[in-house]
């Protein structure tokens, strides 16, 4: 069988997932990043000011390296992922460390490897920005991600507290 054939039979038999871009995120991504922002303050029953997503969203887009964001955008134009990471020094190497504040994937795109697609772009970003190592927490109940990240790195021992 020649590998048209092979693709035209599959192509009846699957059904296609959208095509993820991954940008750097830019003021001009507003519009598409918003929507966004709101989906992933819902998951976790969050409320910020308005204020406050807007300082976040112009902090990401700035030219500063201390953070930055990543936004996925589908064939259309539309954004259904997210990324946010924070550069920072440490003591425990002269290299930086990248750490993941915030990642998202809308509902319409789960599934979809975009998760791992972002991580994936994260972590190179990351090293452009000569950074150690990327890290990140979860949620322990958020099972779905958890599995993802299962494949894609190492859980820690450290347990999270805060004041």
């Amino acid at each position: 069988m020649n590998r048209s054939r092979r693709t035209r039979r599959w192509g009846r038999g699957c059904k296609a997932g959208p095509v993820h871009t991954i940008h750097a995120l830019e003021e001009g991504h507003w519009e598409q990043w918003r929507p966004l922002w709101k989906g992933y303050l819902e998951f976790y029953r969050a409320v910020l000011p308005e204020e406050t997503t807007r300082s976040t969203f112009a902090r990401l887009v700035g030219s500063d390296d201390a953070m930055f964001g990543l936004l996925a955008l589908d064939e259309g134009g539309t954004g259904n992922g997210l990324a946010h990471c924070v550069v920072h020094p440490s003591t425990w190497s002269d290299a930086p460390s990248c750490y993941l504040e915030d990642l998202f994937v809308a509902p319409s795109a789960r599934g979809s490897d975009l998760g791992r697609t972002l991580l994936e772009e994260a972590k190179r970003a990351s090293l452009r920005r000569e950074a150690g190592h990327l890290y990140w927490h979860t949620q322990e109940y958020n099972g779905r991600a958890r599995s993802l990240y299962d494949l894609v790195a190492r859980p820690t021992s450290f347990i999270v507290y805060e004041m």
